[in-house]
Order: structure tokens, then sequence, then C-alpha cells
């Protein structure tokens, strides 16, 4: 019983900290702080990027944008390959920016580069069978 409670403490806690940690409706996913992400979450997009990648700085307002539409249904993410090459590396990051699609924590989906905020919105509905 006791673990229980403590995994619910700290499933809890990480809702919270993802909650706090948004920006623009995004969230900031770290190394450490992956795991929680993708539990927290049914339908996640993780923008993988860098700071000095021009590409990943055009398709940034595109992924804000979508994370207000989709608010409630779709939760977006960006993780700084710079700062988090463990999550990076572990499903293969080797250009940015990729976006993984994740469904109930498993990945569906991935696209590569700064593509334009209408691919992207129907590549999400795709992902995760949304419709209008």
């Amino acid at each position: 019983m006791d673990d229980e409670l403590e995994r619910i403490r700290e499933r809890k806690r990480l809702e919270l900290a993802s909650r706090l940690s948004a920006r623009d409706g995004v969230i900031e996913i770290s190394d450490h702080g992956f795991a929680g992400a993708i539990a927290a979450h049914r339908y996640l997009v993780v923008d993988f990027w860098a700071e000095w990648c021009g590409p990943c700085q055009r398709v940034a307002p595109e992924i804000e944008a979508l994370a207000l539409e989709f608010a409630g249904r779709v939760a977006f993410g960006k993780c700084n390959v710079d700062q988090n090459p463990k999550t990076a590396r572990s499903f293969g990051v080797e250009v940015i920016p990729t976006l993984v699609f994740f469904s109930n924590g498993r990945p569906v989906g991935r696209l590569t580069g700064a593509l334009p905020r209408e691919t992207l919105r129907s590549q999400v509905k795709r992902a995760f069978g949304l419709s209008e």
C-alpha cells in the first residue's frame, strides 16, 4: 500500500512540475523528467531541438501555436538535445528539429525538419486519430 501511495504522489508531483514548467503551452522536457512527461500525457509531441539550430528556431512558433490549438487534447514538449543527450540518443535523434509523437508512452510517429504548421497539424491529427 505504501509503494502504491508513493507512486501516486510521484505521478502527481510530475504532473504539477510539468504544468509549472510549461511555457506558452509547451513543456520543457529534460533527461530527468522525460519518463514522467510521457506518463503524464496520453498524447505528447516532443520537439528535439537546439538553440544554435536555425530550422529549430523557425519551427518553434509553429509548435507553440499548435500547443495552444490542441490544448487539453495533445501536450507538446521541447527537449534541448545539447542539454539532454540521453533522451535524444534513446530515440535515435540525429537530425534536428525532429518531432516524436507519443501515444500512451510509446512512439507512434516522427517528423524531421522545419515543416509548415498545416503539415504539422495534419500529422498530429493522423498520429493520434483526432478529428476536427
